[in-house]
């Protein structure tokens, strides 16, 4: 039975909001610049880069490392082909759901809320981080940005995970970390709840959710109190 305060979906983001991919990430993009003679970035450079998409982050990670110079289309192209390779070899090597992350999805579930993902990454690697982390036993929805009918910040990215949960704008609840996550909500009327220790590069608390936790623990809460005032 769902709760009177549950919403029938709470779609989650992705990359630091459900896992910390950060560390994987780093260590695929450092092979890919190590390969064309750039230098390595930092864990807390690249984190800053990760929410737009596979394409984006490899031209910001060119760019930090050739001082601002931005590779041509067909260069880049490669360096986003090998960057995959890597990263396919390896994705799940530190990746790590966030404390408390799966006992968060048990309990949406158990409570008798649908669940999906709205990330802008790639849908396999997400489909296979969520299987290899025993996330996806409770998802119902992935939508990827390669399969996406346009990727966050655009609504239609979030149409598409509640159109397959077959769920109304209007009785579901996004949870993610940056400003795509507040952006693609707001687009849709969607209360919107932010964790405080993703990959966000302004603070959480500075980007207009209806909530910020800092905890798991405190995500039914959270959801549910955002829910009710909506209705």
């Amino acid at each position: 039975m769902v709760s009177r305060h549950t919403p029938r979906a709470v779609v989650f983001d992705l990359d630091g909001t459900l896992i910390d991919s950060a560390p994987d990430i780093t260590a695929a993009i450092n092979t890919v610049l190590g390969e064309t003679g750039h230098r390595e970035l930092t864990l807390g450079e690249v984190r800053d880069m990760v929410g737009d998409g596979t394409k984006a982050l490899v031209e910001r990670a060119f760019a930090a490392a050739g001082g601002g110079t931005s590779p041509g289309a067909e260069a880049l192209a490669g360096h986003i082909g090998r960057f995959r390779a890597a990263y396919d070899a390896r994705m799940t090597a530190e990746t790590k759901a966030y404390p408390g992350a799966a006992q968060a999805l048990r309990d949406l579930d158990a409570a008798g809320a649908l669940l999906g993902v709205c990330t802008n990454k790639p849908d396999l690697p997400a489909q296979t981080i969520l299987a290899a982390l025993g996330l996806s036993p409770f998802i119902r929805a992935i939508v990827g940005g390669e399969t996406a009918p346009a990727r966050k910040p655009d609504p239609q990215h979030l149409a598409a995970v509640l159109g397959i949960l077959g769920v109304d704008p209007g009785d579901a609840v996004m949870v993610g970390d940056g400003i795509n996550d507040v952006a693609v909500a707001r687009a849709l009327s969607v209360p919107v709840v932010l964790v405080s220790f993703g990959y966000s590069r302004k603070s959480p608390h500075s980007l207009g959710a209806d909530a910020v936790i800092e905890d798991f623990a405190l995500l039914g809460e959270a959801v549910s109190r955002v829910h009710r005032a909506r209705s």
